[in-house]
């Protein structure tokens, strides 16, 4: 190579790398700026994003609710009030044949008057085509009361600021509907939703009333108000599942111990919400029908002793089973937020193991009543509300223990800062826990924002398009799967209030969203499913046969 083609070759060269170097500039410089950017970004701003985020991802779960129908235990709890209502049109009337229903269920079935009352008044009861509002009522109700009880929980026990609050409230909530362990019977199934998610809901609308009774030390009227409702809701929900109410039983106990020993003064306000509870709760737990349906039922359950023993056994099971990667990346999101939180509270964290203890044994209980009763676990509908309660806890025990981290570092601090430069020298060591801290400050925004659009693209990409609820209404939405199923089970409909046809046949649905998980008829009209649909429409026999039959 001549000097002539050397120096045009390291002309070229240098330019080359001249551009590689503008262009390793520009991308950093672009990088710099939105990682500026996304630190700058308020708590403020980040939690109308969370909002955004949670509305959002309820928009396809909401509009499938569209094609909801009823079904199941809907037939049979619903019968009196729907015949008193074709045969008076007098809302007065279908609200006597609920109570009625209420008095034949407390002596025959449960003690659950309230849950009983509820699902007697069906909406399809009244209207058949108004089982649109069950995913609205349902889903509405229990993330407010959910929202409410999260946000309370982490201001006023835990010492965050109402934003923090809200943003960490509003993801928990988007990650529980996108990963609830059952749809169905927790969205679109009135039946089990309102024995269930309704109840559920109530109780911490409950629990929220009586934390800030509890707290709150400038509204005495607040107060007052607050513990009145407390004490009106409180046998109200007391007639609910045994799960719900035995974990009412559990916390209320928990909160009256507590303003024993801390706020005496506060007494009254957890005492009478407390007392009104337990009166409801003894209603519930002495009714006959439980008797009668105990000497019914061939299946039978563990003793008291062993219910408690295998349910630590199994709590730590499920919450294994509800920790997916979907759950550990939403939490990584949060850490960040749950220690600057835990970093800038007021409160003290000072016994974290008997905090994590509480919340597993609060976990644990609600697994007792299905083992005692039944003898089994893993009820869709029953795991729902425990699955948020296991949601709930894992945010609040990791605000306490990273509180237990950095104020046990400001206090060693503090001793440390009284001793002489001598007696300092290596007196205070950085623990794992504060270099874990100073990382979370480190990033600022970044890491929640990166770890939440990871979220976002796990969720919108996951291969099997029915893991994650959002996803699975959305594409039951878009391949018409939710439309041909209400199309089908209208045409059924009209079959069964034709008063003409009393041997009703039905052929199998032809598509049905993946979500909408239940038994079909079956062939055999004696089947239970099927009775309770004959009975509910005064047939002489419905059964389902093949579409070639």
């Amino acid at each position: 190579m001549n000097k002539k083609d050397k120096t045009v070759w390291n002309s070229l060269e240098l330019n080359i790398f001249k551009k590689y170097d503008n262009c390793v500039t520009f991308f950093r410089r672009l990088a710099d700026r939105i990682v500026k950017s996304i630190n700058s970004l308020s708590v403020k701003k980040l939690t109308i994003c969370a909002a955004v985020l949670f509305a959002v991802s309820l928009i396809p779960i909401l509009l499938l609710g569209r094609y909801n129908v009823m079904c199941v235990d809907d037939y049979n709890y619903g019968i009196a009030v729907h015949d008193a209502w074709l045969a008076t049109g007098s809302f007065k009337e279908a609200l006597r044949s609920a109570i009625e229903q209420v008095k034949l269920v407390y002596m025959t079935i449960q003690g659950a008057y309230t849950s009983c009352f509820l699902m007697s008044l069906c909406p399809m009861n009244f209207s058949y085509e108004s089982a649109f509002v069950v995913p609205i009522i349902m889903v509405g109700l229990f993330s407010v009361s959910t929202f409410l009880l999260g946000r309370q929980m982490l201001t006023r026990w835990l010492g965050a600021d109402r934003h923090r609050a809200a943003f960490v409230m509003f993801i928990l909530l988007f990650m529980y509907y996108q990963v609830i362990e059952a749809p169905f019977e927790g969205i679109y199934w009135y039946n089990g939703s309102v024995h269930y998610i309704f109840m559920e809901a109530l109780f911490f609308i409950i629990l929220t009333l009586v934390s800030y009774s509890i707290l709150e030390d400038k509204n005495k009227t607040g107060r007052v108000i607050s513990c009145t409702a407390a004490a009106i809701l409180a046998p109200i929900n007391a007639g609910c599942n045994i799960v719900t109410a035995l974990q009412a039983e559990v916390l209320l106990l928990f909160l009256l111990i507590y303003v024993c020993v801390v706020k005496k003064k506060r007494l009254f306000y957890v005492l009478i919400p407390y007392l009104t509870y337990t009166a409801g709760f003894l209603c519930n737990m002495l009714a006959p029908g439980h008797r009668v349906r105990a000497g019914a039922d061939v299946t039978s359950g563990c003793s008291p002793l062993m219910s408690i023993l295998l349910s630590f056994y199994h709590a730590p099971v499920f919450m294994i089973k509800w920790t997916s990667v979907f759950v550990i990346l939403i939490w990584l999101a949060l850490l960040p937020v749950l220690w600057r939180i835990a970093v800038e509270s007021d409160k003290k964290f000072e016994h974290p193991f008997w905090m994590t203890a509480g919340a597993y044994c609060i976990i644990s209980a609600m697994f007792t009543p299905t083992l005692y009763g039944l003898g089994t676990v893993g009820l869709a509908r029953v795991d729902n509300i425990i699955q948020m309660v296991y949601y709930l806890s894992i945010v609040l025990v990791t605000v306490y223990w990273l509180g237990f981290v950095s104020h046990g570092h400001k206090k060693q601090n503090r001793i440390a800062g009284k001793r002489s430069d001598k007696e300092l020298s290596g007196s205070v060591t950085e623990t794992s826990g504060m270099k874990l801290g100073k990382f979370l400050e480190s990033t600022g925004n970044m890491m929640t924002i990166s770890f939440l659009l990871l979220v976002c693209v796990v969720w919108i990409f996951t291969a099997d398009k029915n893991t994650y609820t959002g996803i699975s209404a959305l594409r039951s939405l878009i391949i018409g799967d939710g439309r041909a199923y209400y199309t089908e089970s209208m045409e059924r409909h009209e079959l069964y209030v034709d008063k003409k046809v009393r041997d009703v046949e039905v052929k199998p649905y032809s598509a049905k969203p993946a979500l909408f998980k239940f038994d079909d008829l079956s062939p055999d009209k004696d089947y239970w499913l099927n009775t309770g649909v004959t009975e509910y429409y005064h047939k002489h026999s419905i059964r389902l046969v093949e579409k070639d039959g």
